[in-house]
């Protein structure tokens, strides 16, 4: 009885040992799913009081130029991180309250963060693309390629044969040629002395060279610019824009911005450019005027950057009418005409050839100063004319100021004034256009009651800790990453 009595005692001292170990595994396992579920909570009141901070998103940046970034100075200027961590906590705190965890946030900051002037404005050239992508799809970014591609390969080819037509200076040789070929005849030089009143007349009223000479100094815009429209006499001070101060720079993160350099690219930022800006056509009501012509040229008034484009296109539409010109049998012919006249009425036969050439060349310019205009008007020119499409006829080069506006004519299958700007900022290094864009975007913001926003203080990607003690036992490090994509 003694000995069965002892069995029965042991079995039951062996199911205790058992069913401690099973309780300290069913405590264990409890304390784990606690901590567990402290480290989700943890993790979602970090999430969430990420994207509650990214929620509060500058809206004058997304309604008005579709930019996502957050304003890091709080409306001050200068960038606040503190600011921005007591935001994050404000948001942390409700969540880690919750449930019967005992959660207490012991501190918190930022181990990286990304602005959108970071990496010379690769952040703000690179979101755009993005954007532009999404909003056109593949096809439309397609047809967008091809279309500026044409218009590309086009105006470089006029580009180069007005650089070809310039360094010949046969303007510039048209008096040289005459004095030197009136010297080398003694007989010749006496007659035109004899006849100088008359030869003048002569010149006045038959030869177009004099008059389109004197117009070639007029100023550019005065030449260009269409009646009745105004122009800009508004300035910007550099210095305090995003190209001419120091900016504030932000904290490397693990993921580092990739430079991108495609064409597709390039041209993407541009139609964003002009879908966004204004120009001479539809100018902008705040900041500068004319912004793109900005983004082309970099001045510091409106009035030297659409100085700068009109000059600019008047010297590419004079190689395209000057390559025009020589094509054209009929009227290469009548120049050749006109030239002989003009070199028999000076008694110097010789010069024929560089009057020609001179003809030539002003009345490309001619018919390029209507071009110009036509373009500013609001109207479209051929890019490449036919002989059809000519404006102005050889014998009416003289009269060019009196037929500024009624000489020229729109064609609705050319090209406008904006298609230009385009093709323009095509030569433009990426680096200038991206910090103008931004020096424009922010100029604009200032003039509409933000005197102090700074593109340098917005804050597009966030990387953030905290350290948590979980139910008065474990503490909790966790680094939790958030940006704008």
């Amino acid at each position: 009885m003694k000995c069965q009595r002892a069995k029965k005692g042991s079995i039951t001292v062996f199911l205790a040992l058992i069913l401690s170990l099973l309780l300290s595994l069913v405590c264990t396992s409890i304390e784990s799913v606690r901590m567990a579920s402290a480290r989700t909570q943890i993790l979602n009141g970090m999430d969430i009081g990420l994207y509650s901070v990214f929620g509060q998103y500058d809206k004058k940046l997304l309604e008005e130029y579709d930019l996502f970034a957050l304003d890091g100075s709080m409306g001050g200027g200068q960038i606040k991180l503190a600011k921005v961590c007591d935001n994050l906590e404000s948001y942390m705190k409700p969540v880690l309250k919750q449930n019967s965890q005992n959660l207490k946030l012991k501190q918190s900051g930022l181990t990286g963060y990304r602005l959108l002037t970071d990496n010379n404005g690769e952040v703000f050239y690179q979101q755009i693309v993005q954007y532009m992508q999404e909003t056109l799809g593949s096809q439309g970014v397609q047809i967008l390629l091809n279309k500026m591609s044409d218009r590309k390969r086009k105006t470089e080819e006029a580009d180069l044969k007005a650089s070809q037509a310039e360094s010949g200076g046969s303007i510039d040789r048209y008096d040289a040629e005459i004095d030197q070929a009136s010297q080398k005849s003694q007989q010749a030089a006496e007659e035109a002395e004899q006849n100088q009143q008359e030869q003048n007349q002569q010149e006045q009223v038959n030869n177009p060279i004099t008059v389109i000479k004197r117009i070639m100094k007029m100023g550019i815009l005065e030449l260009v610019l269409p009646s009745g429209r105004g122009l800009s006499t508004r300035e910007i001070d550099r210095s305090m824009l995003v190209s001419g101060r120091k900016l504030q720079q932000g904290m490397a993160m693990p993921d580092g911005v990739t430079e991108e350099n495609s064409y597709t690219s390039n041209v993407l930022y541009q139609q964003y450019l002009m879908n966004h800006l204004g120009n001479y056509i539809s100018p902008a009501e705040e900041g500068l005027a004319y912004p793109m012509e900005y983004i082309y040229a970099g001045k510091s008034s409106d009035f030297d950057n659409l100085k700068s484009v009109a000059s600019k296109l008047l010297f590419i539409r004079e190689g395209v009418n000057f390559a025009g010109l020589m094509a054209d049998n009929v009227k290469r012919s009548e120049a050749q005409a006109l030239a002989t006249a003009i070199a028999a009425g000076f008694l110097v036969p010789p010069a024929a050839v560089v009057i020609e050439t001179t003809l030539l060349l002003c009345w490309a310019f001619a018919e390029s100063v209507l071009d110009v205009r036509e373009l500013l008007a609001g109207g479209r020119i051929p890019l490449v004319k036919t002989s059809a499409d000519w404006q102005i006829s050889l014998s009416n080069l003289g009269n060019l100021m009196e037929g500024l506006d009624s000489m020229r004519r729109n064609n609705d299958h050319g090209v406008s004034y904006e298609d230009y700007l385009q093709i323009l900022l095509l030569s433009v290094a990426k680096e200038k256009k991206v910090v103008r864009g931004m020096d424009m975007i922010e100029n604009t913001i200032r003039n509409k009651g933000r005197a102090h926003f700074q593109m340098d203080s917005c804050i597009v990607a966030l990387e953030a800790f905290a350290d948590v003690k979980a139910n008065k036992k474990k503490e909790f490090h966790v680094i939790r990453q958030y940006c704008y994509e």
